[in-house]
C-alpha cells in the first residue's frame, strides 16, 4: 500500500505594509462644476384691456427673435408648486409635468427665470424664444446664448396688462460680451412694446403679494391668490365678482 502523505499547508504570504501618509502629505482629486445663470428685466410696461391680452405677445418679438416664439401660460392649480429644483422630489416631478413637452428652448428660459426668482407661473404668462446664439446638437440654448421675452400679468386694481421684458442667459462657462448683448436685446423688446398702439405708459411695477388676509378664489380661472381688494384676477384678467 502506497504511504499516506499529510499535505502540508504552505505560509501564507506575508501581506506587505502600507505605508501610512499624514493627512498633509494625501494627494486630494478635487471635482466642481461652475454654473452661472443670469437674466435681466425691465421696468413694467400697461396696456390698455383687450380681448387678446396676454396672446399677442408673441407679434411683439417679430424682428428680435431668431426662433419660433412659444407661449407659457400659468399653470394649473395643481401644479402651483412645480420647481426645476432636482433636490425636491416633488415640485421636479410637477416642473416636469408642466413643462415637460415644451421645446428645449422654452425649457431652458423657464428653468433659468425660475432659479433666479425673476417669474411666477402661477399668474405670469411668457412668450419666449431664441433672441441670441445657437443651440446644441439637442436642440438647448449654449451657454452664451440668450434667450427671452416678455412677461405679463394683469393688474388687479385697473385691469390693464403689465408687460415686462427680459433676457436671460447661463450654464457651464461665462463670456464678457453677453451681458452688453443682453441689454441691448432688452432695449429692442421694450422699444417694440412701447411702438404698440395698446401701450399706455411705463414705470417700475412691483410683482404682486398675496397678502393672505381675505383671499378669494378668482370665480372664473380658480385662482386662489386674489386679494380681497382686488377688481381684477392677475391671472385671467377677468374683473371678480363681488358678494
Amino acid at each position: 500500500m502506497p504511504l499516506l502523505r499529510r499535505n502540508k499547508k504552505k505560509p501564507e504570504p506575508e501581506l506587505p505594509r502600507r505605508p501610512l501618509l499624514p493627512p498633509d502629505r494625501l494627494e486630494a482629486h478635487e471635482q466642481a462644476l461652475r454654473l452661472q445663470y443670469r437674466a435681466k428685466s425691465s421696468d413694467g410696461i400697461r396696456m390698455a384691456h383687450d380681448a387678446r391680452g396676454p396672446k399677442r405677445l408673441p407679434e411683439l418679438l417679430e424682428g428680435i427673435a431668431t426662433s419660433a416664439v412659444e407661449l407659457v401660460e400659468p399653470v394649473d392649480m395643481d401644479l402651483q408648486d412645480a420647481a426645476p429644483y432636482i433636490t425636491h422630489p416633488d415640485e421636479a416631478a410637477m416642473w416636469i409635468t408642466a413643462h415637460g413637452n415644451r421645446s428645449p428652448i422654452a425649457r431652458h428660459g423657464i428653468q433659468i427665470l425660475q432659479l433666479v426668482d425673476a417669474i411666477d407661473l402661477g399668474y405670469e404668462t411668457l412668450a419666449v424664444a431664441l433672441l441670441h446664439g445657437e443651440t446644441d446638437l439637442s436642440g438647448f440654448p449654449r451657454y452664451d446664448a440668450i434667450v427671452g421675452g416678455l412677461i405679463s400679468y394683469w393688474d388687479e386694481s385697473s385691469g390693464e396688462l403689465v408687460v415686462r421684458a427680459t433676457t436671460t442667459w447661463g450654464g457651464d462657462g461665462a463670456r464678457s460680451d453677453t451681458d452688453r448683448m443682453a441689454q441691448r436685446l432688452l432695449a429692442r423688446l421694450v422699444a417694440n412694446v412701447m411702438a404698440d398702439q395698446g401701450a399706455l405708459e411705463i414705470g417700475p411695477a412691483e410683482r404682486r403679494v398675496a397678502t393672505g388676509l381675505g383671499a378669494q378664489p378668482c370665480t372664473h380661472c380658480g385662482f386662489t391668490a386674489v386679494d380681497r381688494r382686488a377688481y381684477y384676477c392677475p391671472k385671467c384678467g377677468m374683473r371678480t365678482e363681488r358678494a
